[in-house]
């Protein structure tokens, strides 16, 4: 699969997700990268708190937006 803005955005949510659910349960961040994103998405914990800083949600909900314009605008041959 390429490696597109798509996707990192779609990333980047997965690991918001994990850290709010685990925040919920009473765990640090620092027990959260350590425990369950370090081994599974192989970043480090500057950017993990990077990750963490960016609104992903609304990135991809505006990217997504563009592409369907796009789209729309553009004539299929076939």
């Amino acid at each position: 699969m390429a490696y597109n803005r798509e996707n990192l955005l779609i990333r980047i949510i997965e690991i918001q997700n994990t850290v709010l659910f685990y925040k919920e349960k009473g765990l640090t961040q620092i027990a959260i990268y350590s425990r369950y994103i370090a081994d599974r998405y192989h970043i480090s914990y500057s950017c993990f708190n990077n990750y963490l800083a960016v609104p992903a949600k609304t990135e991809l909900k505006e990217l997504r937006a563009r592409r369907q314009q796009k789209e729309k605008q553009q004539p299929k041959l076939f």
